[in-house]
């Protein structure tokens, strides 16, 4: 068995955390890989130590076979919907992944979806299986991350559904789908909520129920994506919420003490009842394998993997390490992030690594962008302290908000600015940075440092709030998904002098091509100038210092105000402080006595 712990360093493996860590290394420690192998060979019968080698498990899917094999439930299947049971069945084991159902063909009975072995044997490659699951709140995620696998040639999956919703959905896209009768909610159902604990039970029952099919399991997140194939050899050791469990009695016996742990006691995190189990035995290392010790019952072997490559939220979003290492990741998770769902499907959107449906990248009333400005002084010179994050941090507010004000007049969508930080965001006191990590400073934090995106993104009443703003990420324009016509329909827009008499030419281009606008343009004035320009697709200022003089409506003001005041979230936290938070405020530049003071809310 192998973990990896994402904050370890690269260069000495030392240890970074203290015990003021061990609550969230434990985390980190789940949340990552695990390789789940016997010293012993099941069919050993000597007792002699065996060697258990993975083939290329990220390979082509080859011609697979058509086998007879009998039939085993998940569990006993029950569902309150009624699909057609003598509908005309399309063999749907046989189909190609992406290949759709005829339109009008049915769904076949939803017992035709029970997990057996003929369903993983016929989908298996090279004796392993790609496994995810999920409720229909997670659909584009797990869309996301079986377009990952099949653009690497990756075909060696399933998709575990756990209520019928995303069944039937996942069926008409083509998409190998088997039920899980978990009969759950399709909602999200939210970090650790008791629903969100179910989730992580149901993960443990499917491993019971696939470990005896005799296939070598990979159990993944759908909050992760595969980036680049990658084939192992004896005791590979891989990371980011992923389980591979062979299926020997040592990996069986773990699974089965490990629900029946959490059966035993509902209140128990699946997290916590594993991290208890592996770490029955921790020692010694094993002789000859770098980085490898025993676990659990000293049949086990436990490995520790390069965050550098396999990266969790932090070493890829913050620390950026494979850059800083000239390294091709192979996987990437999008843990250590502040906005639930939405936060993670952000943080996959700004690395250009979410698959959106077209209409994401041509929306009705265009786009705003702006060329952020930001003084070489507030990123560079002095000391990273709270001080000189949050000037640097607020300089960049007041521009998002001078643009987040002319996208809600002119009903367009703004594509944010890339937002930078000298201080890193965690869930405890730290000393700005986490000690031994090769996070550099200033660094492009990701949006949900300083923006609350899953607020950003929820429908709130008109009359307090007006209208809901419409954002794309940083990336947005350099993504190479973005249709041709978008890319091409593109006008710069200059900001000038009022008292210029060629400042006022909103319909003619400069030298350098821009159209130029007036500095402090009114409302009525942005208004105008932007209905010239309906048919542009994006429209991009030089800059928004000054841009935007104010609202004439005082109602309308106030609910932009309402609005936008939510969008920003906390910097945690000051050390040995109780609170440690701070505060953003979008309206920081009205106090002229704002500082940032934790547990104050201005």
């Amino acid at each position: 068995m192998a973990a990896c712990s994402p904050f370890q360093d690269v260069s000495s493996g030392k240890p970074l955390f203290m015990a003021v860590y061990v609550t969230v290394f434990a985390g980190v420690l789940f949340s990552t890989l695990f390789i789940v192998s016997s010293l012993y060979s099941a069919s050993n019968s000597d007792n002699k130590k065996s060697q258990f080698t993975v083939g290329s498990w990220l390979s082509p899917s080859s011609s697979l076979p058509r086998p007879q094999v009998d039939v085993i439930g998940l569990r006993n299947q029950s569902t309150s919907v009624n699909i057609s049971s003598d509908a005309t069945v399309e063999n749907f084991l046989t189909r190609a992944i992406w290949d759709l159902p005829s339109p009008d063909s049915k769904i076949p009975d939803l017992a035709s979806f029970r997990l057996t072995r003929e369903m993983v044997k016929y989908r298996a490659k090279d004796n392993v299986i790609i496994v995810t699951f999920g409720n229909y709140a997670f659909m584009d995620f797990i869309l996301n991350w079986v377009r990952h696998l099949t653009d690497l040639n990756v075909f060696n999956l399933l998709v575990g559904s756990m209520d019928t919703k995303l069944l039937v959905a996942l069926y008409w896209k083509g998409v190998p789908v088997f039920d899980m009768g978990s009969n759950m909610n399709t909602i999200d159902v939210g970090w650790g909520s008791p629903t969100f604990h179910k989730m992580g039970r149901e993960k443990v029952f499917l491993i019971n129920a696939l470990l005896p099919f005799g296939y070598e399991l990979l159990v993944c997140d759908t909050d992760m994506v595969w980036l680049k194939v990658y084939v192992i050899s004896v005791f590979g050791a891989y990371n980011i919420g992923i389980f591979l469990w062979r299926p020997t009695d040592t990996s069986k016996k773990l699974a089965k003490e490990w629900k029946d742990l959490l059966m035993a006691n509902e209140k128990l995190w699946d997290q916590s009842g594993f991290n208890d189990l592996v770490h029955k035995v921790l020692g010694p290392s094993v002789e000859g394998e770098n980085g490898i010790v025993f676990a659990y019952d000293g049949n086990l072997k436990l490995g520790i993997l390069a965050a550098s490559i396999f990266c969790s939220g932090h070493t890829y979003f913050v620390q950026s390490i494979y850059q800083q290492l000239r390294l091709e990741p192979y996987a990437v998770h999008t843990t250590f992030q502040y906005a639930g769902t939405e936060g993670k499907r952000h943080r996959l959107r700004e690395a250009m690594l979410f698959h959106d449906a077209p209409r994401y990248y041509d929306s009705p009333g265009g786009y705003l962008s702006f060329k952020p400005n930001i003084p070489k002084a507030l990123l560079l010179d002095g000391a990273h302290t709270l001080e000189s994050h949050f000037s640097l941090v607020n300089y960049q507010l007041k521009q998002v908000r001078t643009a987040l004000a002319i996208a809600s007049l002119v009903n367009r969508t703004l594509v944010m600015p890339p937002i930078w930080c000298r201080l890193d965001r965690m869930w405890f006191g730290h000393p700005g940075i986490m000690e031994g990590t090769l996070t550099r400073q200033p660094f492009l934090c990701p949006m949900d440092h300083v923006f609350e995106v899953n607020v950003m993104l929820r429908d709130q009443p008109f009359e307090e709030f007006g209208a809901k703003i419409d954002f794309r990420e940083y990336s947005f324009l350099q993504n190479p998904r973005l249709p041709k016509q978008v890319k091409e329909s593109f006008l710069e827009v200059k900001l000038c002098n009022q008292q210029s008499s060629k400042c006022h030419e909103t319909n003619q281009t400069d030298r350098k091509g821009f159209i130029k606008l007036p500095k402090h343009s009114t409302q009525e004035m942005i208004v105008e100038f932007f209905s010239l320009y309906e048919d542009v697709k994006v429209i991009e200022f030089s800059s928004m210092m000054d841009a935007f003089q104010g609202f004439h409506n005082a109602v309308s003001e106030r609910r932009f105000r309402n609005r936008v005041q939510g969008y920003v979230g906390i910097w945690c936290c000051v050390m040995n402080k109780d609170p440690g938070h701070i505060f953003y405020d979008m309206f920081w530049d009205e106090k002229p006595d704002w500082k940032p003071v934790p547990g104050l809310r201005s």
